[in-house]
């Protein structure tokens, strides 16, 4: 059975490695922007993935009568 689960520990060790192989340099046009594609749709996944994250976490607090969203330490 392929498990197709969007694994975000995986995505983001794959979009390091992306940003260190561009850092690096020596890489065509063309191999760039495949790079470049590839960083983009691993960074949308990723929001995605926080997003979804932060709506189940929500939705825990309301059903356990605990809503109180504050803002981050840090955050103005």
């Amino acid at each position: 059975m392929v498990n197709n689960r969007f694994n975000f520990e995986q995505a983001l060790e794959d979009l390091n490695a992306i940003v260190a192989k561009m850092e690096q340099g020596g890489l065509s046009l063309e191999e760039s922007l495949l790079h470049f594609e590839k960083g983009v749709a691993l960074t949308l996944e990723c929001q995605k993935a926080l997003q979804d994250a932060e709506q189940k976490v929500q939705i825990l607090m309301e059903k356990n009568g605990d809503f109180c969203l504050n803002e981050y330490p840090g955050e103005e």
